[in-house]
């Protein structure tokens, strides 16, 4: 089966989910807003320019997390999705999802977000397929430790690739959609690479291999 494989942030989402719930939790006061802030603000700098030590990125996302109950954390995930994620939701995105599963394409999103954050984001897009960045849980409580491989990077490649071992199936035909020039190893990868709003790294390598470059946010694509 053909393979429809999407990025969540500033790809199927208007805006970063990972950077927004650093924000929330902020505006919550479930964290030392000031430090908290300063330090998700260089994070998504690192990520927008290449340079993202993933690891400590993870630490610092999901310390927020860390010895709360899972019927707490899925309330405050509530208020995040109403107040952050859907009025960023976008209508071309839903669209383009339908298209694919209208030609009986399998829909997956790959995203260097974590699960906590995405999940919930997935499900509300109507795909149940999701690889993302995953933290350590003892006795349902998160640890802050990340857990295997990261989803980011060379680490989207080496998670799809896993993923489909699993499945004992195949790139053949597939497609993916993506924002960032971070994903270039696994955009190179596919039979049907399109750069969605892209930064300007991606715009450029997009233009050099004559890849679609195109738009869910605005009526007409560039």
């Amino acid at each position: 089966m053909t393979l429809a494989i999407f990025d969540l942030d500033n790809t199927l989402i208007g805006g970063d989910s990972d950077h927004l719930w650093g924000c929330f939790v902020c505006e919550q006061g479930l964290v030392d807003a000031e430090s908290f802030a300063a330090r998700n603000e260089q994070f998504y700098r690192d990520y927008q320019a290449g340079t993202l030590d993933i690891d400590a990125y993870l630490r610092f996302a999901l310390s927020p997390l860390v010895g709360h109950s899972a019927q707490q954390l899925q309330a405050w995930h509530r208020d995040f999705m109403a107040s952050k994620i859907l009025p960023i939701m976008l209508p071309r995105a839903v669209e383009l999802i339908a298209s694919h599963r209208q030609q009986g394409h399998e829909l997956l999103i790959i995203t260097a977000t974590n699960s906590f954050i995405t999940r919930p984001i997935a499900h509300a897009l109507g795909i149940d397929e999701l690889l993302a960045c995953e933290g350590e849980i003892i006795d349902g409580l998160y640890t802050g430790e990340p857990l295997g491989v990261p989803s980011y990077h060379t680490g989207k490649v080496t998670r799809l690739q896993m993923w489909l071992q699993d499945r004992d199936t195949t790139l053949a035909g597939a497609w993916f959609y993506s924002d960032s020039h971070n994903d270039l190893p696994l955009l190179e990868l596919v039979d049907n690479p399109v750069a969605v709003d892209p930064d300007e790294t991606l715009r450029a390598r997009a233009a050099e291999l004559g890849w679609p470059i195109v738009s869910l946010r605005n009526p007409i694509a560039p």
